[in-house]
């Protein structure tokens, strides 16, 4: 597993981690644009990208956190080889589960976008969040689900608050019940039941919508890309 660093004098480098001795990290759930930092741009010390933003925002707040160490699937996967990729996507949902911290990133959640107060108890920015492109990806699901500890954040970086504090609003958007976001084991719940919170969910490679839910399916299998949809799904399905 790789891991980046937030360094004393506030570099950001990318370091690799023994099985055997990972420390407390936290982890970054986002949603991909257009000028993210990669893999490749870690060495070279890339810093114009607007992706870097996401970087300084969780090299700040690790450091809020007590902690040092962080990961961004953007630039810890070597996504340019295909067995290091397949070994990513069926850990996924362990990494996610093992964070000391998760935190989402919402890009198009600002906490300065405040509504009327109209008496509805409504949050400033709900608008804002039931809208978030978030809650439309397919992998921020298992990003939702496994880790113990989920906070929100704005594009400003200002906390909107978390899985508890945020239940409600979350189970109204997604369809998941208040046990699945507190913790209760995924297999209590039918597969047509975690099926159904992935519905109206996508990805920008079709096999992916299938992948995404190894996880939550507790499966892992190899991924083959080109396949379709139907078939990676009737995969999955023939696995648990």
């Amino acid at each position: 597993m790789r891991l980046l660093e937030r360094r004393s004098d506030w570099k950001i480098v990318l370091i690799d981690v023994p099985p055997d001795k990972i420390p407390p990290y936290a982890i970054l759930s986002h949603t991909w644009g257009d000028d993210e930092v990669t893999f490749r741009d870690m060495p070279d010390g890339v810093d114009n990208k607007l992706g870097y933003e996401k970087l300084w925002f969780c090299a700040n707040q690790v450091a809020r956190d007590g902690l040092r160490y962080f990961w961004v699937d953007t630039c810890c996967i070597d996504k340019s080889s295909s067995a290091e990729l397949q070994e990513a996507i069926n850990s996924m949902f362990r990494w996610y589960a093992n964070a000391v911290k998760c935190y989402v990133y919402l890009s198009d959640v600002s906490s300065a976008s405040l509504e009327s107060v109209d008496g509805s108890n409504r949050l400033p920015f709900e608008s804002a969040f039931r809208r978030s492109r978030w809650f439309t990806r397919g992998w921020t699901l298992q990003e939702l689900l496994a880790p113990a500890t989920v906070e929100f954040f704005s594009k400003n970086g200002g906390r909107l608050g978390d899985k508890k504090s945020l239940e409600r609003l979350i189970c109204e958007i997604t369809g998941i019940p208040k046990t699945a976001l507190r913790g209760t084991p995924l297999y209590q719940y039918t597969a047509n039941e975690r099926f159904l919170w992935a519905r109206k969910r996508n990805t920008s490679r079709e096999e992916d919508w299938a992948y995404s839910l190894l996880g939550i399916f507790d499966v892992f299998m190899p991924l083959i890309y080109g396949e379709g949809k139907d078939r990676a799904v009737s995969r999955l399905r023939k696995e648990f």
